[in-house]
């Protein structure tokens, strides 16, 4: 679950670029997950024999990379509006929830809430270790 909501902040400025003709080719293959990584994530959740054919992960990586353009489109948009220039977790969820994507943004909302959470208690760990150390 990191890694993907990792991957879908993370995109945002990539499908916001748009392409001229001369750069199809490039701007295609920019604007898409890579493979090796969608092929990693198909593999965790089929049966350890399970063979996956290149065409079911370029199918699985256009439908994937689609995804996350349309999410972050919603979201950066919003931000746009807000005139704000930085798009956040709050934003993708808002956006997954605006689209219809209840089922995505009530776990992605909790497992954000909990990240920030470990995230001020690993900053309140480093500072008694400051503050320790100084002693």
């Amino acid at each position: 679950m990191e890694e993907q909501a990792i991957v879908l902040l993370e995109m945002v400025d990539t499908f916001g670029a748009s392409a001229s003709n001369d750069d199809n080719c490039l701007k295609e293959q920019e604007r898409l997950l890579p493979i090796a990584n969608v092929g990693r994530i198909m593999k965790q959740i089929l049966p350890a024999n399970a063979k996956i054919s290149k065409e079911s992960k370029e199918t699985m990586q256009e439908c994937v990379s689609e995804f996350i353009s349309f999410v972050t489109c919603e979201a950066s948009e919003k931000c746009r509006k807000e005139r704000r220039k930085t798009v956040n977790g709050d934003d993708v969820c808002w956006a997954l929830e605006t689209l219809g994507f209840d089922d995505y943004a009530g776990p992605l909302r909790r497992y954000l809430h909990r990240y920030r959470e470990v995230e001020v208690d690993r900053a309140n760990q480093d500072k008694i270790r400051s503050i320790e150390r100084e002693e």
